[in-house]
């Protein structure tokens, strides 16, 4: 449709304006023509659609930082569920993993690596994606033929990187030669020419293959990824990201590898920074280290998260505390609900409670879980439990071994229940430890691996955590400086110079947000994906609005069928 001369697309009228930057917020109205913000102000032309959004909270739309929608931006419009949490821009393509650069002999190697690592079903990625590439440019190409309810825009990883140069050696860890490093550095330098906004690496053990081999960049030397950021150097483009669990030989040696490669290369860098339960104090280690260099103009920056990292444990999600056991293993390809008759049969109960569910487990994470750092997630849920809300403390208290109240939790609310598992961020069982981490203003609030992770843990609901809880419920934050953490500071991370700020000029991505409402519902399951795998959601409200590119795509949390999303571009 034509514009005339003094019509706007949409005008957002009488709101109250939080605009990114952490300056106070102000009462005005937004214009938006061609999907652009095009006047801040008192407003009385005309437009397409007006809305009325006195009483309510107008901010920019989220930035992820930390997404992993690689394979489900291709198959999906509705990037569920950071889009459902006010998030309209998402960097994916984190932690090392990905697909592409990808030669077609290789496709099953980083199909088997994604689901070991992100928790994707092997029968989800091989219904859902096409394969219509084997160059990084080329998967952009394929990114940017779908619309989206929000912008996606991507990381090379280094993975996918090294097996498409080295093939079966990556897998073998061996070391990259001379040429190897020739060859990745002109492919990442390629990447980036084409539109990516950095790298990503990984340097953990917990990253693993389906078949429980290490991710191929953990051994990576320092020369490699000097090589691959030299790629970013050569485009003058990109950040490096990575995760790492700091053991070589030391946080401060690792970091300092770190420091090298930003010297070196001039290329920011973001790294993964959380509350380890067996070294509690690492992070801090980390976070200082961060800012000794920031203030040496190196851009090292830690990305935390607001709450405890943890695992959603229930029968109808991907994982359980006896999924192991062989008398489970024998049941578990049964619906729910023959599943519960069965398990609520006492010599099946005894038989499951009898055996070991860690020997034959394919949870690698099993086993460091204890039942001491289990709880009953409960409805509301309930993120910071207390130390004695445990089932093993619950469990002497009553008199009744740990795995036997597991097991009656999860018959709980015909077999819906979940029991939550704190990885990190919670060696204290409390949240002090995120509550320092937020008030350093070096670091970036992300690792809500939206896209990954699928079937047990749900933490894409971060935005909407930052708000219910560290502004409305604890007012630990001001509504200024918690926007402030969702948008200009992430957005400025990554690179995107066009939006995460309510500006003039500015891309027209905003929420329109009933602030003390802002909440999220119980995680529940679907079966939406490919293949008819499943998946966690959950629902929100106060989301009265989310506008991507000046058109609004969710209207109360319900998607309105509007996909201006797309592929963005480093260039």
């Amino acid at each position: 449709m034509t514009n005339i001369k003094n019509k706007y697309d949409l005008i957002i009228k009488n709101g109250t304006i939080i605009d990114g930057t952490g300056k106070k917020s102000y009462k005005a109205d937004i214009g938006i023509l061609d999907r652009k913000i095009a006047k801040i102000g008192v407003l009385n032309q005309d437009a397409l659609k007006i809305i009325d959004a006195n009483k309510l909270i107008i901010t920019p739309g989220f930035v992820d930082i930390h997404t992993h929608y690689d394979g489900q931006a291709i198959w999906d419009s509705y990037l569920k569920p950071s889009s459902i949490h006010g998030v309209t821009t998402a960097v994916m393509g984190n932690c090392g993993v990905g697909f592409a650069p990808c030669n077609y002999n290789d496709r099953e190697k980083l199909v088997e690596l994604m689901e070991g690592v992100e928790d994707i079903p092997s029968p989800v990625m091989h219904e859902g994606l096409n394969w219509n590439w084997e160059t990084f440019p080329e998967y952009l190409d394929a990114l940017e033929m779908n619309k989206r309810d929000i912008d996606v825009c991507t990381l090379i990883p280094h993975a996918a990187l090294r097996v498409y140069v080295m093939g079966d050696r990556a897998l073998a860890h061996e070391k990259a030669t001379d040429d190897d490093m020739v060859k990745m550095r002109k492919i990442s330098f390629e990447a980036i020419k084409a539109g990516a906004f950095g790298f990503s690496t990984s340097r953990t053990i917990s990253h693993k293959s389906l078949n429980g081999e290490y991710i191929p960049t953990l051994k990576a030397n320092e020369n490699e990824l000097i090589a691959v950021a030299k790629g970013l150097q050569d485009a003058n483009g990109g950040f490096m990201e990575i995760v790492s669990d700091w053991n070589n030989p030391n946080p401060k040696e690792e970091f300092e590898m770190l420091r090298r490669i930003a010297e070196t290369t001039n290329r920011p860098i973001v790294f993964t920074c959380n509350q380890r339960h067996d070294r509690t104090e690492y992070w801090s280690d980390l976070m200082k280290y961060a800012s000794e260099a920031n203030k040496l103009n190196l851009s090292i920056r830690p990305v935390i998260a607001p709450r405890p990292i943890g695992i959603l444990l229930g029968l109808n999600g991907s994982q359980n505390p006896f999924s192991g056991s062989p008398s489970y293993k024998k049941i578990a390809h049964l619906s729910l609900e023959d599943r519960l008759s069965l398990m609520r049969q006492l010599k099946i109960k005894n038989n499951i409670l009898s055996e070991d569910p860690i020997k034959d487990s394919q949870f690698p994470l099993i086993n460091r879980i204890n039942y001491n750092q289990m709880y009953e997630f409960g409805s509301d849920a309930n993120y910071a439990p207390k130390k004695n809300e445990s089932l093993e403390a619950r469990a002497i208290k009553i008199g009744m071994s740990s795995a036997e109240l597991a097991y009656d939790i999860l018959l709980k609310n015909e077999g819906k229940n979940f029991i939550y598992c704190p990885l990190v961020n919670f060696a204290s069982n409390n949240l002090e430890a995120c509550e320092t981490m937020l008030l350093d203003k070096n670091a970036i609030m992300g690792l809500g691996d939206g896209g990954a992770h699928v079937g047990f843990i749900l933490d894409a609901g971060f935005p909407t955590w930052l708000i219910d809880y560290w502004c409305n419920k604890t007012n630990k934050f001001s509504k200024e400086e918690i926007i402030r953490r969702l948008t200009t500071d992430t957005a400025k991370a990554a690179g995107l110079c066009d939006r995460g700020e309510i500006k003039e000029g500015y891309k027209a991505d905003l929420n329109v947000l009933d602030w003390d409402n802002v909440k999220a519902g119980n995680p529940y399951i679907v079966n939406d994906l490919p293949a008819n795998g499943k998946r966690l959601m959950q629902e929100t409200t106060g989301y009265e609005y989310t506008i991507v590119s000046g058109i609004i795509t969710y209207s109360k949390g319900k998607p309105t069928g509007k996909l201006p999303g797309n592929l963005v571009r480093n260039n």
